[in-house]
């Protein structure tokens, strides 16, 4: 147990501050740390993958919005990006939670690595689109926080590797991108974390301490370090030049989206 509780602020402190510099919510981070640490606790294989997807998304509740109001004080939140995608994020939560529970983990985490992958690499062999700038439309917007919402709940991350790509096509500021990713990590979360919660209610083999999907003693001490480390990566973000911060996110996704294809 005490391992067990210092690999959950080791991990929370990580994931806080790439909630904070990349808006990503630290998804990418917890998951897989929780699996291999409720496997070893001896918690039964066929909810531990899951348990790991809710109790991430819970984190993020907390950690998306300490970065999304930290990055909101520096006015690198787009409001108005914010409430076109909002339906959209929500209704694909829910159906992310839904898929999740009908697919095996292993399948996921594979998938979901290949898929950072070729976002990386797309991020750092092509220059902005030529649609930089420009004002998003509303229907275009909506349909991306449907995709950006299911894909995040059915992998338990925060959204933004997915949301930063997509809204730096908007902007030649990467930390609007950023800052406007922590802010949409926010309602994910929250739907992501009630849909496991109820979805997992029923679930006759989760060990103590859980309700649904959530494990709470992972949640609590994952939050110890998280929410400072998110404050830490705000500042940090915006002291990093804009082409910087692209490509040590793109690298980013490259080393995770690796180790999850490999296993």
């Amino acid at each position: 147990m005490l391992t067990a509780i210092l690999i959950y602020l080791v991990v929370g402190a990580a994931a806080g501050l790439m909630a904070g510099v990349f808006g990503i919510g630290g998804g990418i981070v917890i998951v897989p740390a929780l699996v291999f640490t409720f496997l070893a606790q001896g918690f039964d294989p066929s909810v531990v993958a899951h348990l790991a997807v809710g109790t991430s998304l819970a984190t993020i509740v907390v950690t998306g919005a300490s970065s999304a109001w930290g990055h909101w004080r520096r006015g690198s939140v787009r409001r108005d990006w914010l409430r076109l995608m909002i339906p959209g994020l929500l209704a694909g939560g829910v159906l992310g939670v839904l898929l999740a529970s009908a697919l095996p983990g292993h399948a996921l985490t594979r998938l979901f690595g290949v898929f950072a992958v070729v976002m990386a690499l797309k991020m750092l062999l092509t220059r902005p689109p030529a649609t930089q700038g420009q004002v998003p439309r509303r229907w275009p917007m909506t349909a991306a926080g449907a995709v950006i919402g299911g894909v995040s709940t059915l992998f338990g991350v925060g959204g933004g590797v997915m949301s930063v790509p997509w809204l730096s096509r908007f902007t030649s500021r990467m930390t609007e991108a950023v800052g406007t990713s922590s802010a949409i990590g926010l309602p994910i979360a929250l739907i992501g974390t009630v849909t496991n919660i109820a979805v997992g209610w029923s679930e006759m083999t989760l060990p103590a301490g859980a309700t649904g999907y959530v494990m709470w003693p992972a949640f609590l001490g994952l939050m110890a370090t998280s929410v400072p480390m998110a404050r830490v990566g705000v500042k940090v973000a915006h002291a990093l030049p804009a082409r910087t911060l692209r490509r040590i996110f793109a690298l980013l996704l490259i080393v995770v989206g690796v180790k999850l294809m490999i296993g």
